[in-house]
């Protein structure tokens, strides 16, 4: 459907440099997240020695062991909860989840993910406590390990929320974008007998019609026999993104974008039209 030769592309404006020396998206997120876990290392330092100095304190005995054991299984119990936290964060955020949703979700996910993450540090604890021939009693000071272990982890996983918001802000604007793969040069539309070869540069949007797709090119509409899917997949590399389930636009051919108190979007193309986008493919047209 396309021609075999393709234009190249000059690559992104970015280039090969900038403020992150040239990182790629997957390097600066392992970057910042191994400074997290660096960060998270310190302060259960910290953590062991006021633990153990408040025991010794009281005149209780004390092992540094047990002590370095109780803080690190809790830490990589968050460092395996920061998966699906990761994940939450980037589809519950504004713009794509208003401000007060966004709050009110994350308020419900601290729920579950201090569970998940009382359940591994429970476990991890166990296993550890097994290897030197010990039992380990899930116990706290109040008399309710539960609760009490809910009360802190609904602080760290606010701030665990802000930090991986930070960090995938920071990956979104500094990293440096991956080599463009050129794009089609024309896309073959049949009309009939005729076969046109439309520069998928003059092509402004695509929308699924039943068995076809509709090809808004130089202010005409034509009729091509196509699935959007496939369509999709053929013009993703030139730069055509999905605003709808049932709509493709060319992203360098949008002009404004307009947010609804919906959360559905507008967007104003260069030719004038105005075609409705649904809230789930903002991030498409607003990254």
């Amino acid at each position: 459907m396309t021609d075999e030769e393709a234009r190249g592309t000059s690559g992104g404006a970015a280039g090969t440099s900038g403020p992150t020396g040239g990182l790629s998206a997957r390097a600066l997120t392992a970057l910042l997240l191994a400074a997290i876990f660096c960060f998270g290392l310190v302060r259960i330092a910290a953590n062991v020695y006021s633990y153990i100095a408040d025991r010794e304190g009281a005149g209780l005995a004390t092992s540094p062991t047990i002590a370095w054991m109780l803080e690190g299984s809790s830490l990589i119990a968050w460092a395996v909860m920061m998966i699906p936290c990761w994940f939450a964060v980037r589809r519950i955020r504004p713009p794509r989840v208003a401000l007060p949703w966004t709050v009110a979700i994350h308020a419900l996910l601290a729920i579950p993910v201090s569970l998940g993450h009382i359940a591994l540090m429970a476990g991890f604890r166990t296993a550890l406590w097994r290897l030197m021939g010990l039992t380990y009693h899930f116990t706290a000071p109040d008399g309710s390990p539960i609760l009490y272990e809910l009360r802190k982890d609904i602080s760290a996983y606010t701030e665990l929320v802000f930090i991986l918001f930070l960090v995938q802000w920071l990956v979104a604007r500094y990293a440096i974008p991956p080599a463009a793969t050129p794009g089609p040069a024309t896309l073959a539309v049949g009309d009939g007998a005729v076969t046109h070869h439309l520069p998928v540069g003059e092509i402004e949007h695509v929308a699924a019609a039943g068995n076809y797709v509709e090809i808004a090119w130089r202010g005409q509409t034509l009729l091509h026999r196509a699935t959007l899917t496939a369509i999709e997949s053929e013009l993703a590399a030139a730069g055509f993104v999905r605003i709808h389930r049932s709509r493709l636009v060319r992203r360098d051919a949008v002009r404004r974008v307009v947010t609804l108190k919906s959360g559905d979007f507008d967007v104003e193309m260069e030719s004038g039209a105005v075609l409705r986008g649904s809230r789930r493919y903002r991030g498409n047209v607003e990254g």
